[in-house]
């Protein structure tokens, strides 16, 4: 482990510390062997020490439903959402406009990067809730569609 040299009184003294374990040291003196308690104050740091409880998956107790729509509402009817927060580049929509799936309608800028944002559904844009330059958080509504 660690070696160290001493000198009192014009004695030297090879020192070789071989294993420590809380406040006892096992070491090597000039070729003797001796176990030894160190003396030590216990420092306490400033930083707070983080403790996270163990994460465990949630298993579903419940069947999962299906995620389909139900055959009697219309096909193209919906909301489209911001992912996240940012600022609006440009709105590629207006009111009364058709859009197909995978059409884009917005572009946000979030964390200095153009996220376009695409539509999932078809059919008529009746309301468009934002407009260049506006900021949005996650979950905010920028387009309906009918």
């Amino acid at each position: 482990m660690k070696h160290y040299k001493f000198r009192i009184k014009d004695q030297q003294y090879n020192v070789e510390v071989l294993d420590i374990d809380d406040n006892f040291a096992k070491v090597n003196v000039n070729g003797m062997v001796y176990e030894v308690e160190v003396e030590q104050q216990l420092k306490t740091t400033k930083t707070p020490t983080l403790l996270r409880s163990l994460a465990v998956p949630s298993t579903d107790v419940t069947p999962s439903t299906a995620k389909t729509a139900s055959p009697a509402t219309p096909k193209g009817t919906g909301t489209i959402k911001s992912p996240l927060p940012g600022k609006i580049l440009d709105v590629f929509v207006k009111q009364g406009d058709h859009v197909s799936v995978g059409q884009t309608i917005v572009c946000l800028e979030a964390m200095k990067m153009e996220n376009n944002i695409n539509t999932d559904k078809e059919g008529i844009i009746t309301v468009v809730h934002v407009q260049k330059g506006d900021t949005v958080l996650e979950g905010n509504l920028l387009v309906e569609i009918g």
